[in-house]
Formats: structure tokens, sequence, C-alpha cells
């Protein structure tokens, strides 16, 4: 079961071309349904998990994904590491639309919106200085570059809540702060893939300058689809080549990030809650 790799499919990317052994899995979760059936198969030699992050058909909001359950669903499955695609804006002028960037800091501009498997009776407080895990980050960025993509190492994702893209002011305001790109989903999914102890990394594929730059026209969601259908086939390119780079064992330190976060005492937890959690705080109680 161990040593899966998860992909998560964003705006335009609903399916993983090139899967052998293809297998659709429903899979219940204490938090809920995921978006969609996880997609399991073999790319590349590798048992691979695929969730396309808004169900098929891009049904499901961002503000209304169930993220715990998507997470979740991965680590019941099997799944080790993630890599996730998203479709965001560019804040930077040298970050051109059809640009990737792999990013490595996140900024949260989101509200009520669950990201966190703890509470009702368990507190954990995990370190979150450094968002993603740098190794599949490396990874990403070598596998870029073997297939020729144009491409940015680093940078900071800003997280809004949307469905709605940010006003002119909020644009000009998040380039003051030195963002890099925009989008509605990754950080969330960062926050409880760490939780989940989950290696996790972004393909950031840019497809507008959002609405800062006063020479391109303002960000549409018919311009972010066609743009991202430019790069989709990219995008899975990256992925098989980050495929075969990946090495069986992880040796970072995403697998052990809940070792010293859990705080409350294991006879203080209620049963119920440790029941709820076993797949996630199981080794350490």
């Amino acid at each position: 079961m161990s040593g899966k790799i998860g992909i998560i499919g964003g705006s335009g990317l609903y399916d993983m071309s090139g899967l052998t052994k293809v297998q659709s899995v429903a899979v219940d979760t204490p938090f809920g349904k995921p978006s969609d059936e996880y997609i399991k198969g073999e790319l590349a030699g590798r048992e691979v998990v695929f969730l396309p992050r808004h169900g098929r058909g891009h049904r499901i909001l961002p503000s209304h994904l169930n993220f715990r359950a998507n997470i979740y669903g991965f680590k019941e499955l099997g799944v080790e590491r993630i890599i996730s695609v998203s479709a965001v804006g560019s804040l930077k002028e040298e970050i051109k639309p059809l640009d990737m960037v792999i990013p490595d800091q996140f900024l949260d501009r989101t509200k009520d919106r669950p990201a966190t498997f703890f509470g009702q009776g368990v507190v954990a407080h995990l370190s979150f200085a450094d968002p993603v895990c740098g190794q599949l980050s490396e990874l990403l960025y070598q596998a870029g570059e073997k297939v020729g993509a144009c491409l940015h190492k680093g940078g900071t994702y800003l997280c809004i809540e949307g469905p709605q893209f940010s006003t002119r002011a909020e644009s000009k305001l998040y380039r003051q702060w030195g963002a890099d790109i925009i989008g509605m989903t990754n950080l969330t999914e960062a926050k409880l893939a760490r939780e989940a102890e989950l290696c996790y990394a972004t393909l950031a594929m840019a497809t507008d300058y959002d609405v800062w730059h006063e020479g391109e026209e303002d960000v549409t969601a018919e311009a972010i689809i066609a743009n991202l259908l430019k790069n989709v086939e990219t995008a899975k390119r990256i992925i098989r080549q980050a495929i075969e780079l990946v090495p069986a064992d992880r040796d970072c330190l995403c697998g052990q990030a809940l070792r010293d976060a859990i705080v409350t005492r294991p006879e203080a937890i209620p049963g119920a809650i440790k029941q709820k959690l076993e797949l996630i705080i199981g080794k350490y109680m």
C-alpha cells in the first residue's frame, strides 16, 4: 500500500492519460465524501492515484471543496506524496501566461473553510514555515526542465477564497505584498497534507495576469480555460517525468510532521476522536 503518488488535477486537468491498470475507487472518510472517485493505476512504472479536484465536469466551487476528505482519502489509499496541479493568475510581469511555477510559500486570504483534521478534544500545532516538500518540489522543477517547459522555481502563492476573482485594488495590494501568483485552493491542501504527513508540491499553470496588468484584458473564466487547455499536455509530461524521478523511499521530514506536534495528552483525547483520527495519529498514540 505504501509509496503511491497522488495527483490532484485542477481546472482543465480532469484525467491523467497514460495510466494502465486503471481502477475507479470510491472512498468514504470520517470527514465525508471526496470530490469524486479516485482513479488508481500505473504511470511510468509507479502506482499513482488521481483525483479531479473539482469533480468530473467541474462541479464544485473552491470554497465548497471537502479538502479534508480529499487528503484523507489519499492517505487511506496508501499515498505518500501528492503533486497538485493548479490554475493560477500571475502577479509578476516576468511570469507570463502559459508559464509554470513551482511555489514554495503561501499567503492565506481564505475564510470559513476547514483547514485542519484536529479539534473536538485533540490539539496539534505543526511547523508550517516551509509549507511544501522541498525534495518533491525540486523533482518537479527538474522534470519541467527536462520537458522544456517555461518554468519558475519558487515564489509565493496567494490563496483567496473565491469564487470571484480579485478586485483591481486587491490585485495591486497583493503585488505590494510580494506575492507571485494567485489561486483559490492549494494552501488548504498543503496544510492538510502536512497534518497527514504527506509530501506536497504544486505545479501551478499561469493562465493570465489577474487584473493588475493595465495592458491585458481583465481575467475571465473563458480565457483561463483556453490557456489551461494549451498547457495541460505540458503539465502531464512534467508529471510523468517527475514520477520517474521520485525515489521509492522518502527521507524528508514530511513523514514525521506530527511527531512533536500533538500537545493533548493521549489519555485526555476522547475515544471517539482517537478512532476517527486513527489513520492520522495512530502511530503516536
